[in-house]
């Protein structure tokens, strides 16, 4: 069963994001007084209970309102030298908010590298995830200052869609300068009715998705349909939502019918172990004992150092393994947090001896319960 509108109250963890023209008020700066109202609905969602990460745009564009430049940059050197100087007043806005309401706040820069590389992808999990069990919200944005090919992911909303499946988040919400996604574009067609709610999976968004209005982000419907259904591989589903519209995320916090809802096909779950099957090439193999395949075949538990009898194929931290019973059948596969060489020192050891013999702990488990999928 899909999520649905009612569904969104008992969510827990949320990816935000807001775009460029949202928070620069169309190029004029900084909206202040907007983007202290998103946090200030951002951080009674957080003080709830609930876990949320942000994704914001707008480094670019401050920079350009900072040094008086009226058109986008076109050359890469200029694009990162505006965005290293509106990242600076944009992260200072977004501290300065939060801490109004007792959040502490971790600016997270990010390329597509660090979602390629599967020991980056790991580490960068693993540091969302430790920011979040401490309550402090995470604002991430893309490294500008250093990406290349003209500023990497396409846009902020790829770039949270990605995020979305790295922290496993139960809800994406992309906040836009529309109302959401209509059937055809309410520019030129003012008949145009707006998509309530719809399967991600439908070819007519296709159609429905225009471009961007917009000189000051990259991305328009077209990508936050693309972006929907990259966050559904992992069982997320996105609502697109108008910005500047009042408590909007309070609303969609309250299940109300604000924007655009598109949902997965899959439950979360499901959804995010047919892409672990699906998308992993396997670069060695650990071979277990009878006791670590019988848990994890009937418990669904995480594969733990002390079940492993056997360490085969050259591997880093972050690739995909497949795990074979004694026999030689593999049973499971997925994506190991130690290389080749400390899997070999740690194997049939107790989780709390890994760090006398390696001198560090990254995980406790070997390959961690979410990051495995049983063939």
């Amino acid at each position: 069963m899909h999520i649905t509108r009612d569904q969104i109250p008992n969510t827990r963890r949320w990816v935000v994001k807001i775009g460029s023209a949202l928070l620069t008020g169309d190029g004029k700066g900084l909206a202040r007084e907007a983007l202290s109202s998103w946090v200030q609905q951002m951080a009674d969602w957080v003080l709830a209970g609930n876990e949320l990460v942000l994704v914001s745009s707008g480094a670019v564009a401050e920079g350009m309102s900072r040094m008086g430049w009226r058109v986008r940059p076109k050359t890469l050197h200029e694009l990162q030298a505006a965005a290293a100087i509106g990242q600076m007043g944009l992260i200072r806005a977004y501290e300065a908010c939060f801490l109004k309401r007792g959040l502490h706040t971790a600016q997270v820069l990010l390329t597509h590298d660090d979602l390629i590389s599967r020991s980056r992808y790991l580490n960068a999990r693993s540091t969302l995830r430790t920011l979040i069990e401490l309550g402090v919200v995470p604002v991430v944005n893309e490294n500008d200052t250093v990406a290349n090919d003209e500023l990497r992911f396409g846009d902020n909303d790829t770039l949270a869609a990605l995020v979305a499946n790295l922290v496993e988040a139960d809800l994406l919400v992309l906040l836009t300068d529309q109302d959401g996604l209509y059937d055809s574009d309410p520019r030129f067609n003012p008949q145009a009715r707006l998509i309530s709610e719809s399967r991600v999976s439908s070819s007519s968004l296709d159609e429905a998705a225009g471009d961007s209005a917009s000189g000051l982000g990259r991305g328009g419907m077209l990508t936050k349909v693309r972006a929907a259904r990259l966050a559904a591989r992992s069982g997320a589903a996105t609502v697109i939502a108008p910005g500047r519209g009042d408590e909007v995320l309070r609303r969609i916090a309250r299940g109300e019918r604000v924007g655009t809802l598109l949902t997965p096909v899959d439950q979360p779950e499901a959804a995010r172990k047919r892409w672990l099957a699906g998308h992993l090439k396997v670069q060695g193999s650990l071979e277990l004992d009878a006791g670590a395949v019988r848990v994890l075949r009937d418990s669904g538990r995480s594969l733990l150092a002390v079940g492993v009898r056997a360490v085969h194929g050259n591997f880093k931290r972050g690739e995909v393994v497949s795990c074979i019973d004694p026999e030689g059948r593999e049973v499971a596969r997925g994506l190991v947090n130690y290389g080749h060489k400390e899997a070999e020192l740690i194997r049939g050891h107790s989780s709390r001896e890994i760090e006398s013999v390696l001198g560090y702990v990254d995980e406790e488990e070997l390959i961690h319960r979410d990051n495995l999928v049983l063939v």
